[in-house]
């Protein structure tokens, strides 16, 4: 199990591969982020995108279920998250692309309020097949303290 004092700021970590479907974008799209170059070919060839792409959110949804699998594999004694700092969307993803993720730990700060607990920034880049990014996101992590013996 992985605690706060076992996490060192500067670290780095490469996980995860997810293909993305034509048929997913298009379910995600439908129900969450209908707009016309989510949903169609013919109604993203007239845009930035030049043809379907992936909603933005449905590309941070993929990173959450490759994060959550790379957690399976890795025990950490996570609390959740209390939010995103930033978030940057840098390339269109698209059907057909095989996505991967890479992490690095920024920071790490003890609780002052809580001594069972500490939290860490991270940087998080997803890449396309191509070894491009496509997204960006600085996170914080809540964490427990390693349990004191006795």
């Amino acid at each position: 199990m992985q605690y706060w004092e076992d996490i060192e700021v500067g670290s780095k970590s490469r996980f995860g591969r997810y293909e993305v479907t034509r048929e997913e974008v298009v379910d995600f799209a439908s129900r969450y982020d209908p707009q016309p170059f989510h949903l169609s070919d013919e109604a993203a060839a007239q845009t930035y995108f030049g043809r379907l792409s992936a909603s933005g959110w449905h590309s941070c949804a993929m990173l959450m279920r490759m994060l959550v699998d790379h957690m399976k594999d890795n025990q950490q004694a996570g609390l959740g998250s209390p939010g995103v700092d930033e978030l940057r969307w840098l390339k269109p993803v698209y059907p057909g692309d095989t996505l991967r993720a890479e992490t690095e730990v920024l920071d790490k700060t003890p609780s002052r309020s809580r001594p069972d607990m500490g939290s860490y920034r991270g940087r998080t880049t997803v890449f396309n097949q191509h070894d491009e990014p496509v997204m960006t996101l600085v996170s914080i992590g809540l964490i427990r303290r390693r349990p004191q013996n006795g």
